[in-house]
């Protein structure tokens, strides 16, 4: 199976350029910008109404922490599932032999959407099932295309470590995620294997901190068999 996967788009969906012949289309969320969630409902409905478009025949969404609108309600997954987009929250699918497994948590940092304490995040990934092929997610696992820098200048690795340990636990086939960007001195869009691990890791993000009003990368794209 050819996929497209890509994240972090951020409004910028109409730069992106599309591929050929791809079977199935990946958003692991982020497709809009304002925190307040009136204004977040009118980028997530143009965002939706472009991905819905796409001439690809399986399309699959999760959210971001930027999507208020969806997570305050003001656009419901029923809604956008009516659309033909398979959304997922915390829940999997199967396409084409393939199960995917899609949430929009992320560790909790500043008042964002789908957040939840590190503390407590271990109980969303524990729900994976173990046969997935594909796990979905905004953010990274520990120490995988997750460096950011900090407010003392210095960087850090700060995907969620629970994650990762369940990763390593059930060794799906890949790992698609954003939510960090690349930034001065930081490459973290990509595809990444780690030594000794058949399962492929995927930074989708399409924006670059510092230039979020056009895409630097447009996804990634990944060969999975079934």
């Amino acid at each position: 199976m050819k996929i497209w996967h890509l994240s972090d788009s951020h409004t910028n969906q109409n730069q992106l350029n599309i591929p050929d012949n791809i079977d199935i289309v990946i958003h692991s969320g982020d497709f809009t910008n304002y925190r307040d969630p009136m204004r977040n409902e009118r980028e997530a409905y143009a965002f939706l109404n472009w991905y819905r478009e796409l001439d690809i025949p399986n399309k699959v969404l999760i959210c971001g922490n930027h999507d208020t609108s969806i997570e305050r309600g003001l656009i419901t997954g029923d809604y956008i599932k009516s659309l033909g987009i398979r959304y997922l929250f915390n829940e999997d699918i199967t396409i084409e032999g393939l199960k995917i497994w899609g949430s929009p948590i992320t560790p909790t940092f500043g008042d964002w959407a789908f957040q939840k304490s590190r503390a407590k995040i271990g109980r969303v990934w524990e729900s994976i099932p173990d046969d997935t092929d594909i796990v979905l997610t905004h953010g990274p696992p520990k120490g995988i295309l997750d460096i950011t820098n900090r407010r003392d200048n210095l960087q850090e690795q700060c995907g969620c470590n629970a994650l990762m340990k369940r990763v390593l636990d059930i060794k799906p086939k890949a790992v698609l995620f954003g939510h960090l960007h690349n930034g001065p001195d930081i490459r973290n869009s990509g595809i990444k294997q780690l030594a000794g691990c058949s399962t492929i890791f995927s930074n989708g993000a399409c924006c670059t901190d510092g230039k979020m009003s056009y895409v630097t990368s447009h996804g990634n794209i990944l060969t999975i068999e079934k």
